[in-house]
């Protein structure tokens, strides 16, 4: 009973920590559609990029990595020949596995017709007179191709931008099963359902670079990865398994690994997943639910420790792929069996000594033996701390890549859109879907700007500006309060300073409402009070703001150009800037045009709030871009001394947007 009642109290805290299960839902829905809209195959893009790994699950613990995949989708790989009739050999080229002297999980990609790109060419070696993809050359070709300076790291190209680490795998893709995991459709009895084994089959698999350490070609071998299947395996847990899978990466970084360096870790979260999917398969807990958490738990554990003991772990899709055969064995071995034991042989209590809220959770029981816990997710956190989260995950996914740069790829976008929008959607779905179509408007409008500034006749400028404000006004109508300078930013750059102004007044009373979501900034009593209830949609449109993206291929405004370049040449491909920032830059900018004594009044305000905000209003991370631009509109006074403070205090904040060159060129052209 005590156990029972202990799960229950290290459920809430868990889901607290890891989310529950609305937000993992919620997270999970905005990035699949995101992806689905710009993975789209009518937009016949070279290359595919997913999100993989713990986020691309649903967690969002502190120090995980970026996690993506990316493959050509001209290049497909088959299993045997008669698989050919499916591909048209002008579009793909084939790839055949060979995985006759590879150990189990792993295989040679051979090149029959020897036709691929020049990227891949490079990377080919011939083995018997044949020709074969090198995963050693491979992700040396691929390594720094994304983030240049990335560092190899097992089939990836890894390195940290800002504060997060990213770990970016070069791969291919098949749309078949492998032969080699026929064997896990027929163990499929109880779970997952038949319908995600149909769609996990369906799906394939993908090739990462990397080989097995003790193969006859480590070089040249490729991993059979089941990535995708994997996510779909996580999207069938029910939330207390989810949990378990949570409550064993936080074991693993906590305990297991805690205070040992990367080369020692013999254990990873993939053997963690891998214990999880087998204990729900096998049904080693008839139950799982929140008073089973830790049986559920101590379930999984004694499966790793059995698995330590023999010095097998066999992959959940392919079994006859030892997992620790070239790590844990010999003396490694004993030492780990040893470390798991002593663990085990203190029972539940271990988990005292993991993270400090889990800790709480589990002497509040025993402190309090009387204590009544409720696992109701709705009573553990409430609707304004949602839409914080999901607001922030809408903004986070809110991203469309440089193929947009023609009316055409922006058509697609839209017409996209309208498909997607014929299926059965989620509420989450929905909302991104919405926040999307204003990204591709915004866009749009300013592409259509870019072609006919120069190029066109009074007439066509005439049409294609007024084409141009309907669509900025849509989507404003679609994204966020914040949305609305976008508006503003055309009008200036179209030279309509009063048509600006107006916007911006508008704008400021949005942004002034006492009930404003701003990040994580809100009064959650006027916010609850004002749109309590409200759809969604109607709350982005009404009550959050967000800072604004600026997307360095193209340019908003002049005064801005040095500040994109650079950070376009530090491959950052947005410019970052809060909302009250630009604000009050657009208003100085216009007012200078129609209304001196109004330009200088909103120096005064921009003044103020660069020097005294205190993470309210300018997040800490872009102090950078909101003192360079005070500076900017300094000097645009002749206030020389003031923008030259402005710009050394840009120099000394954290290089979020990567604009130290147009800062110290801005300096050096003030000649003081």
């Amino acid at each position: 009973m005590a156990v029972q009642r202990i799960s229950e109290s290290v459920y809430v805290g868990i889901c607290l920590k890891i989310g529950t299960q609305q937000q993992v839902t919620y997270r999970r829905d905005i990035r699949d559609i995101a992806e689905m809209l710009v993975n789209n195959g009518v937009l016949n893009k070279p290359n595919t990029v997913m999100l993989s790994g713990s986020r691309r699950e649903g967690f969002r613990l502190s120090g995980s990595d970026m996690d993506h995949m990316q493959w050509p989708n001209n290049h497909r790989v088959i299993w045997d020949f008669s698989q050919c009739q499916f591909y048209n050999t002008q579009e793909h080229a084939l790839i055949l596995c060979d995985s006759s002297e590879s150990p189990p999980g792993f295989t040679l990609l051979w090149l029959p017709l020897e036709i691929t790109n020049s990227r891949v060419a490079s990377a080919c070696v011939r083995m018997n007179g044949m020709l074969y993809i090198s995963s050693s050359k491979y992700r040396e070709v691929t390594c720094s191709l994304i983030f240049p300076g990335s560092s190899p790291h097992g089939p990836c190209g890894s390195g940290s931008i800002g504060n997060v680490e990213y770990d970016h795998a070069h791969c291919f893709v098949s749309d078949f099963w492998p032969p080699s995991a026929s064997s896990w459709i027929d163990r499929c009895h109880s779970w997952p359902p038949p319908h995600f084994v149909n769609d996990i089959i369906r799906n394939g698999c993908h090739f990462v670079a990397i080989g097995h350490k003790l193969g006859n070609h480590t070089d040249n071998e490729w991993r059979i990865s089941f990535s995708q299947a994997e996510y779909k395996l996580v999207c069938s847990m029910n939330h207390t398994q989810f949990l378990t899978y949570g409550l064993l990466k936080l074991f693993l970084k906590e305990i297991i690994n805690e205070g040992l360096r990367d080369e020692d870790k013999l254990l990873c979260s993939y053997h963690m997943k891998t214990a999880i999917f087998w204990a729900i398969q096998q049904n080693a807990l008839p139950r799982w639910c929140p008073q089973n958490l830790l049986v559920g738990f101590w379930v999984c554990f004694k499966l790793l420790l059995k698995w330590v003991y023999e010095g097998v772990c066999p992959n959940f899709f392919i079994p006859e792929n030892n997992m620790f055969l070239s790590n844990i064995y010999g003396e490694a071995q004993k030492t780990l069996f040893t470390q798991l034991y002593r663990l085990y042989e203190n029972g539940i209590p271990l988990l005292l000594h993991m993270s400090l809220s889990i800790r709480s959770d589990i002497i509040n029981v025993l402190c309090n033996p009387r204590l009544t816990i409720c696992t109701d997710e709705h009573t553990l956190i409430s609707e304004v701390e949602v839409d914080e989260d999901i607001f922030s995950e809408i903004y986070k996914n809110d991203s469309i890549s440089k193929c947009t740069l023609n009316l055409n790829k922006c058509e697609k976008y839209l017409h996209t859109v309208e498909q997607l929008l014929g299926l059965p959607l989620t509420q989450y779905h929905i909302v991104m879907l919405q926040k999307l179509t204003a990204t591709i408007l915004q866009r749009t409008t300013l592409i259509l700007h870019s072609m006919y500034t120069y190029t066109g006749s009074n007439k066509q400028l005439y049409i294609v500006d007024k084409v141009a404000c309907r669509l900025m006004k849509l989507a404003a109508k679609f994204g966020f309060v914040s949305d609305m300078l976008y508006i503003a930013m055309y009008y200036y750059k179209t030279l309509r300073y009063r048509d600006a102004l107006s916007v911006i007044d508008i704008t400021k009373v949005k942004l002034a409402q006492p009930y404003l979501m701003y990040g994580s900034h809100v009064d959650r009593e006027r916010y609850t009070e004002a749109l309590g209830g409200q759809s969604l949609s109607t709350k982005m449109r009404q009550a959050v703001a967000q800072d604004i993206k600026l997307y360095n291929d193209i340019f908003y405004i002049n005064e801005l150009i040095p500040e994109q370049q650079s950070s376009e040449q530090n491959y950052v491909p947005v410019l970052i800037i809060p909302p009250h920032v630009l604000l009050y830059m657009l208003e100085f900018l216009c007012s200078r045009h129609v209304d001196t004594m109004r330009a200088q009044r909103s120096l005064d305000d921009l003044q103020v709030l660069v020097h005294r905000d205190q993470g309210v209003l300018i997040p800490v991370h872009l102090r950078d871009i909101s003192w360079e631009i005070l500076g900017i509109c300094q000097q645009t006074t002749g206030d020389l001394q003031a923008a030259l403070y402005s710009y050394q205090q840009s120099l000394r904040q954290y290089p979020q947007n990567k604009i130290q060159t147009a800062t110290r060129q801005r300096i050096q052209d003030l000649h003081l």
